[in-house]
């Protein structure tokens, strides 16, 4: 296969440009101009061509996009504008972007410029400032000339990069992410979902009723300054299972004294992420409290609907958007934190197949919880998952003490059908997903009241805990030995971590910081982790991760690593498995204007569009490929369920 780098150079000025838009926006506006394109095809010269009316088309009608990979900096950018205005497709896509995400995403800036300056490769050039406002008629020849010379360096570099990414030493970057990069590229620049206009409007003015009314209940019963006062505002949300976010007191520091207070200033960082918290309630009071005019909510109805009248729905994923490996959301569309399937559905209902198809949706049942056992050697519990026990039922009668089937019914005096067992059954489910990773009794609390809706004490909630890692006590030992393995790799000694798989850690080396080896190739990274003295217990290990100008110190401790540990093999797993039902739809044979791709993954979940001739197969396939455990373990038992409808919600 031929690789192709190339860099598109295209129109912007003041009020339109990707500062300010998303990247579907922006390439979908009728203001939208190529001014030229610089491509280098292997090693040979780069070639600078203007996008004088017809030219780029010629010369791409001309290749066989069959046998092209196509590599550039944020393909994203360049692989929708070749695909949407030139309606070319080429085999594969590769990007630098993505894969220094992977490899310095904690690092610092990934920018071509600073990754071309880090690996030494080149100094990029500033041309395209001078292009501001200009479009293609308003360059002269001089002008094009050094822009193209810009825009060739550019490829250059890419092109380098893309060697200097792909192998470290006697590391590479393995072949199975690359695939998995080309796939999160194609989610979004080969669409396939479209969106319902009428839908969204339905949704966008219920988010809006919700907001008002939840706002006039609140000032209801705590009172009109209740948003203003911090100790109000502060059982508001607890009333919402969020703990306040707390910073230490500036004027306690001034008075040498180490005093915590509410971070709800509009400059509090826990604070603001809170905008985009799952809870649309969440949303509205912290939304209020800082004179925001809309929720994250809101927000992201407006740019739906905006979407639906461009085209369908590019789904902008971020390749490694934790150091995990979990994808995230990109372009300003977060698709991870949609509401759930038991919450409001009226935006999951905007996600509509294409007339003649369906979406099918494929989830992994419990493969954070599944991998938690393995990776701890809680073989009891791996075989209950294995033989299909309700994992959730059953823990829920250790706590109770009393045999629970959350999935029993009875009637009531009125004859209507209800479950005996609800509640024992959702603390059950919230006690399996969610004290695998060392939380404690006050934390548990929030979660039930966050994810269930249920109020329990704190000394039962302490007591859950207790049952939890006396149930299953090789999770604690994990933790204990994943805290050993910090402590070694601060010393500069490698350590092992795990049971059914174990994991090699490394120290900090010339090939880079702190990490831990995974089945896939790839490394959980943990830069600058260091010991410091102080805290509530002794010694402190910390890391730091920079986004940009932002630095941000990140505790760690056993348990934390053993949660980044089980989330990086569950996304493995996960995304393997992705590629197997992409691979599978490549080989099925459709019509020209019929859609079979994997089109969206949320969370642990892939989500395909099908031909409805081909709905019953596809389903089938998905099935079986994600209960497949991995090859690194072939005894992990792996379930999943499907879904198919119109429309997101029902599938």
């Amino acid at each position: 296969m031929k690789l192709l780098t190339l860099d598109f150079e295209t129109f912007y000025d003041t009020d339109y440009s990707l500062k300010k838009m998303t990247t579907e926006e922006y390439i979908r506006d009728p203001r939208f101009e190529v001014i030229g394109c610089s491509t280098q095809m292997g090693n040979a010269p780069v070639d600078w061509m203007t996008a004088y009316p017809g030219r780029l088309e010629a010369v791409f009608k001309k290749l066989d996009w069959s046998n092209i990979a196509v590599l550039a900096h944020n393909t994203k950018f360049d692989g929708a504008i070749l695909e949407w205005k030139y309606k070319v497709r080429p085999a594969f896509y590769f990007d630098t972007l993505s894969m220094a995400q992977a490899i310095h995403g904690l690092e610092g800036s990934l920018s071509l410029d600073a990754l071309t300056q880090r690996y030494g490769l080149g100094q990029k050039g500033d041309e395209v400032i001078n292009a501001k406002g200009k479009r293609l008629a308003d360059f002269s020849a001089a002008d094009l000339d050094r822009y193209g010379g810009y825009c060739s360096n550019d490829v250059v570099l890419t092109r380098k990069l893309l060697d200097a990414l792909r192998r470290q030493g006697d590391w590479h970057f393995p072949t199975g992410e690359l695939a998995i990069i080309d796939l999160m590229l194609r989610m979004f620049i080969r669409p396939s979902i479209a969106l319902d206009s009428a839908q969204l409007e339905t949704h966008l003015a219920q988010v809006i009723a919700r907001k008002e009314k939840l706002l006039s209940k609140v000032e209801e019963v705590a009172g009109k300054d209740a948003l203003m006062s911090n100790e109000k505002l502060a059982v508001v949300l607890r009333g919402l299972g969020v703990e306040p976010p707390m910073k230490p007191s500036p004027a306690a520091l001034k008075r040498g004294e180490e005093k915590l207070t509410y971070a709800f200033g509009k400059s509090d960082l826990e604070f603001k992420a809170l905008l985009d918290h799952d809870d649309e309630r969440v949303q509205a009071v912290v939304a209020a409290r800082m004179g925001v005019k809309s929720t994250q909510a809101e927000t992201r109805a407006y740019r739906f609907i905006g979407m639906a009248k461009r085209g369908l729905m590019a789904v902008p994923l971020r390749y490694y958007a934790a150091h995990t490996g979990r994808a995230g959301g990109d372009d300003k569309v977060n698709l991870q934190n949609l509401p759930s399937r038991t919450g409001d559905l009226s935006l999951r209902r905007s996600l509509i197949a294409p007339p003649g198809h369906s979406i099918v949706t494929c989830d992994s049942a419990q493969i954070e919880a599944r991998v938690l056992a393995y990776v701890a050697g809680q073989w009891d519990l791996v075989e209950d998952f294995r033989r299909k026990v309700d994992i959730y039922s059953s823990f829920a009668s250790d706590v109770y003490g009393y045999p629970v089937d959350r999935k029993a019914k009875a009637i009531d005096e009125n004859g209507k059908e209800y479950h005996p067992h609800k509640l024992e059954g959702m603390v059950g489910k919230e006690g399996i997903l969610g004290l695998g990773f060392g939380m404690g009794g006050d934390k548990f609390c929030l979660r039930l009241k966050q994810q269930a809706g249920i109020t329990m004490e704190p000394e039962k909630a302490a007591e859950v805990v207790q049952v939890y890692r006396t149930r299953f006590a090789e999770v604690p030992k994990l933790w204990k030995q994943a805290q050993r393995a910090i402590e070694q790799m601060v010393k500069g000694y490698t350590a092992t971590i795990g049971v059914g798989i174990k994991l090699q850690c490394y120290p900090a080396d010339d090939f880079g910081p702190a990490r831990i080896a995974l089945p896939n190739g790839m490394f959980l990274r943990y830069p600058e982790l260091r010991a410091e003295a102080g805290g509530k217990y002794g010694v402190e290990y910390k890391y730091t991760a920079r986004k940009g100008r932002k630095v941000e110190t990140i505790y760690t401790y056993g348990a934390k690593v053993v949660e980044n540990i089980v989330q990086a093999l569950a996304r493995i797993i996960v995304f393997d498995q992705l590629l197997g039902i992409d691979r599978w739809m490549g080989k099925q044979g459709i019509g020209t204007d019929e859609y079979l791709n994997v089109a969206m993954t949320v969370h642990d979940e892939g989500d395909a569009v099908a031909p409805d001739h081909l709905v019953e197969e596809t389903e089938a396939a998905m099935l079986r490929i994600m209960s497949t455990p991995p090859k690194w373990a072939p005894e992990l038992p792996i379930a999943a369920e499907t879904g198919v409808g119109k429309n997101y919600a029902d599938a």
